[in-house]
């Protein structure tokens, strides 16, 4: 009798569990939309979206659809959206409701100040107009010759380690390319050079942007509670707190926040004086003269009216802003190019055939006695080349520096699909609602490799899918039809993403775009075009000491962070080891488009 009382109880307990379970499930705002099951009571399947992420976030597509519920910290319910007329809705038509994130916004106001990535509503849209000139087709072209000494001293400085003899040389790519990147935009946003390309001058504020990503990254868990220490706790007591909390992370932060903010203060005076005195302050010579994005924004700021000039505040937090930006997606991309490159040497060899072409053809029409290869493209020449544009395009689509980002609903709304989803009950639904509050991950990978959109082979990388039959560029979205796919590039039906580049959502689109893609895209192109055709790359054919070849391996950790696997590697730490020598003629191809 005993042992049935047990039983019963058991039974009777598993019921009211399970009739619990269920009651909860119908009370959730979300308990319509289907995802997976949460996996740990504090992360649910937060870490598995942004810790190496990058199959777990096209699987979750392609099992769920275009809308799916993800479990957050402390068992919060978000939806994880790439359906393209969602995202319209979300980033151009309803942006006033579904703003940045408060930790977002607060996060950022902390790091950087008051700059583009930390402001809302009106501050935001004074701060854009502002802005939007400073990264013109006028201002860009420019820029192009100015900066162009940046790639000549990186293909110096690359080229000093490889043997004279042809022979193969080892070089970890990613540390001269990310200081290759930060020289660029410190020397084009602020008219600085901090000599990043010359290991003996180190300087505390590349050491400090530098080091911000990772110490953000180490924080990750800890930026859901920013916005509520920011409103209940005065600056005093938030800075007890970083005493407080074991380890140095947090310290290392403020010290690296601390080292920007001084830094900035100390540019910006400069330039204010050097404006009020009519003359230019900038990198050696003068080279700038005033071209630099700083000196823009700092003329056109005091020639602006009352209602439209921003405050001091806020162009300083536009300097620490545009720099961090600008540096460690952009090197990142460059260095996934490379790689790309070194695996296919005939993309490599078709690539540096067109540069070829390309710049005699210039040196030609100029008649300018230099070799070839030091040939200066200018910008519509350079942006024009339709196999380098290609695989520019291609790799920004397939492998996004930035894969995701988040909004919130500051308004009860209804979000429409393009593509219907299955909800928990069975039907198939047309629009979510979206209750008041409720985050929304905005999923830039997914997007991007949409089958529907961009073909079958979306997560295939394939340049020529930019490309007409003659190797001409494809005009997006005017219906021309792609050979391989049987598609028109980035539109189905009408339906397309409302990405500000190439119909893709890397950059994203509405007025919180990326303001500085032309820029970044120019970067990697100057890049390419210096080193490709002097410089020849593979990937590493060299063992460790046990005969390991060194795999190269790309983690998506919020930002793609490349690493060499185990047993070669540590698959921590962020290196991209490939085998570099002297460009032969049989690196060359013959009769190939452009």
């Amino acid at each position: 009798m005993a042992l049935l009382r047990v039983c019963g109880s058991s039974i009777f307990a598993f019921i009211i569990w399970r009739l619990i379970k269920h009651l909860r499930a119908l009370q959730s705002p979300l308990a319509l939309i289907l995802g997976p099951k949460k996996e740990h009571w504090l992360k649910g399947n937060y870490h598995r979206i942004f810790q190496d992420g990058f199959r777990y976030n096209l699987d979750l597509v392609q099992k769920y659809g275009g809308a799916v519920k993800v479990h957050a910290l402390l068992g919060q319910e978000q939806l994880y959206i790439s359906d393209p007329l969602a995202l319209h809705h979300i980033i151009v038509k309803e942006q006033n409701v579904y703003e940045e994130t408060d930790m977002f916004i607060m996060g950022n106001r902390l790091i950087f100040g008051e700059g583009l990535l930390a402001t809302l509503g009106e501050q935001h849209r004074k701060q854009r107009k502002m802005l939007n000139p400073v990264f013109s087709l006028a201002n860009m072209r420019d820029l192009l010759p100015v900066i162009q000494p940046i790639a000549d001293q990186l293909r110096t400085i690359l080229s000093a380690q490889i043997p004279a003899d042809g022979s193969v040389v080892e070089v970890n790519l990613l540390p001269w390319l990310s200081r290759g990147a930060l020289e660029y935009i410190c020397q084009a946003a602020l008219g600085h050079s901090f000599d990043a390309l010359d290991t003996k001058k180190e300087n505390q504020y590349l050491e400090a942007i530098r080091k911000l990503a990772p110490s953000t990254l180490r924080l990750i868990f800890l930026r859901p509670f920013i916005p509520m220490i920011v409103r209940r706790f005065s600056l005093y007591w938030r800075n007890k707190m970083m005493d407080w909390v074991p380890g140095d992370a947090l310290r290392n932060l403020r010290h690296v926040v601390n080292v920007m903010d001084t830094t900035s203060k100390k540019i910006f005076t400069e330039k204010r004086a050097a404006l009020e005195n009519e003359g230019f302050v900038g990198i050696a010579g003068n080279r700038m003269q005033g071209k630099d994005m700083m000196s823009i924004m700092l003329q056109a700021n005091a020639s602006s009216s009352n209602d439209d000039r921003l405050t001091d505040s806020e162009l300083l937090g536009q300097m620490n802003t545009i720099v961090f930006a600008g540096f460690e997606t952009t090197a990142t991309a460059i260095c996934r190019i490379f790689c790309i490159l070194a695996e296919k040497q005939d993309v490599q060899a078709r690539l540096r055939s067109a540069i070829r072409k390309a710049k005699r053809d210039y040196a030609d029409a100029q008649d300018l006695s230099v070799p070839w290869e030091d040939v200066e493209l200018p910008y519509d020449t350079l942006m024009g080349l339709p196999y380098l544009d290609a695989i520019v395009r291609e790799t920004l689509r397939v492998y996004p520096p930035t894969s995701l980002l988040s909004r919130t609903a500051r308004q009860a709304s209804v979000l429409p699909l393009h593509k219907p989803i299955k909800s928990a009950s069975g039907e198939m639904i047309s629009s979510i609602h979206v209750p008041e509050n409720t985050t929304l991950i905005i999923s830039i990978l997914a997007s991007n490799h949409n089958k529907e959109i961009w073909g079958e082979d979306a997560s295939e990388w394939r340049p020529e899918r930019w490309l007409s039959p003659s190797g001409e560029r494809i005009h997006l979205g005017d219906g021309e039809g792609n050979a391989t796919s049987g598609v028109s590039l980035g539109v189905k039906n009408g339906i397309k993403y409302p990405g500000v580049y190439g119909l893709m959502m890397t950059f994203l689109g509405g007025s919180r775009a990326c303001i500085g893609f032309k820029f970044a895209e120019m970067e990697i192109k100057q890049v390419l075009t210096t080193l490709i055709p002097r410089i020849h790359f593979a990937l590493p054919a060299s063992t460790d000491r046990n005969g390991h070849v060194k795999e190269i391996y790309w983690k998506m950790n919020g930002l793609q962070v490349p690493v060499v696997r185990p047993p070669a590697g540590d698959n921590v730490t962020a290196q991209v080891p490939l085998d570099l020598r002297k460009v032969c003629e049989e690196d060359f191809v013959v009769n190939q488009p452009n």
